[in-house]
């Protein structure tokens, strides 16, 4: 019974972590060292921290990767 217990409470812990995960409206740390080029949002943001028009934002994570970071240290090349 303690075996079955704890797994439905893993069970429960995993959805309630992954409705955290993907709640949109939730901006955190995790959230800004990525860049997320299939969300309108994402690109508003992004484009306009860096100062570059969105198309150039999305051709640089393709080249560069989604790391922030990445596409910062390239744009300032």
């Amino acid at each position: 019974m303690a075996v079955k217990t704890f797994f439905v409470i893993k069970l429960f812990y995993s959805c309630l972590i992954k409705n955290i995960m993907d709640d949109k409206q939730k901006k955190d740390s995790a959230d800004r060292a990525r860049i997320n080029i299939n969300e309108g949002y994402e690109l508003d943001y992004w484009s306009n921290k860096f100062g570059v028009s969105k198309d150039k934002l999305k051709a640089v994570v393709q080249t560069v990767g989604t790391s922030a970071s990445a596409v910062e240290d390239y744009l300032k090349k």
